[in-house]
């Protein structure tokens, strides 16, 4: 796809990645990173490897999926105590809540609380319950986010498209999802506008089905919805691309993704980080804790300093939502 390379600088919290000189020292051992991921591979964990590996310093992976299946967790922290590795990476809200717990209901008997734990791909850390401030954890934990303030996206989903009715879906069994949707629901109160949110049904083992998702986003249209919001969340990104964007878009019912995932399926627009940018600072971070000796329970919750604004061209010409002039200067826009 043809982009012109224009970014929307929002000046939101984080830091330049830092490239450093990798100092080896003889025989050093490899340090032991344990890896779990919550559905497979993604251009995160390429990003960090990309960034440790720049360094030249001894590593070992170990990589274990939870394949959207909670019932592993006994299996997975019962491994990381007997490994002992030197840090643990947790991709996303629920993987890491199921191995740390909250930052105020933490079991020493259940979670990890001895080896530093590192998270990355996680929307909402604070509303989630991970860490109390994005200032530090106060415990042997850290992190990266990877999805702008809900206050900037509801900004650039007003300065395309002015609104007073935005519609949700979610899957209730996502606590990122749940805190995302609390979030934008405050931020209604406080702005004006109604959030027409409606859950995914679960089957009868509680996991969330598509099924139904027709109804939802025709009930969201008739209660007069401007925007279709896709949160960050894995249960909906899953099925974004195949059965939630094109229905939506068959309503007139224009898509903002939130994450990059959720724009490459097809999204009108959205404000995004990089997978494998995030995945970058991710690696920085776990290169501090592991040779140069910061504590994680002192560093703070971060993500990238910029965000791109993305419009999909094509979409916006089928449903009739040219971006308004402004925004040629500061989107990046999909052909």
């Amino acid at each position: 796809m043809n982009r012109l390379r224009r970014k929307l600088c929002l000046g939101l919290a984080g830091a330049a990645l830092p490239w450093c000189a990798p100092v080896l020292a003889a025989g050093e051992r490899a340090k032991r990173i344990y890896i779990i991921t919550f559905r497979g591979r993604t251009q995160v964990e390429q990003g960090f490897r990309a960034y440790l590996a720049s360094q030249g310093r001894p590593l070992e992976y170990i990589e274990r999926d939870l394949n959207r299946d909670s019932s592993r967790f006994p299996a997975l922290l019962e491994e990381i105590r007997r490994l002992r590795p030197d840090l643990v990476l947790t991709w996303g809200t629920t993987v890491t809540e199921g191995i740390v717990g909250r930052y105020d209901a933490v079991d020493p008997r259940v979670h990890i609380t001895d080896i530093p734990v590192l998270f990355t791909l996680v929307a909402a850390p604070v509303s989630a319950g991970l860490v109390p401030s994005l200032s530090a954890s106060g415990r042997n934990l850290t992190g990266v986010y990877h999805v702008a303030s809900t206050e900037s996206q509801v900004r650039a989903m007003g300065a395309y498209r002015r609104f007073r009715r935005v519609g949700v879906l979610y899957t209730p069994t996502e606590n990122n999802s749940l805190a995302i949707l609390r979030e934008l629901q405050q931020i209604g109160a406080s702005q004006g506008f109604q959030v027409e949110a409606r859950p995914f049904r679960l089957d009868g083992a509680g996991r969330p089905v598509i099924d139904g998702v027709a109804r939802l986003l025709g009930e969201m249209k008739a209660a007069g919805a401007e925007w279709l919001y896709l949160s960050p969340d894995s249960f909906l990104g899953a099925h974004c691309k195949e059965v939630v964007i094109p229905l939506a878009h068959g309503l007139g019912l224009p898509t903002f993704a939130s994450t990059e995932q959720i724009m490459e399926a097809g999204a009108l627009a959205g404000l995004i980080s990089r997978y494998h940018s995030i995945g970058q600072f991710t690696g920085y971070k776990a290169a501090q804790i592991l040779f140069a000796g910061q504590a994680p329970s002192r560093m703070p919750i971060e993500t990238l300093s910029r965000y791109s604004f993305l419009i999909r061209m094509a979409v916006a010409r089928a449903l009739h939502l040219v971006p308004p002039l402004a925004m040629f200067d500061s989107a990046e826009f999909i052909e």
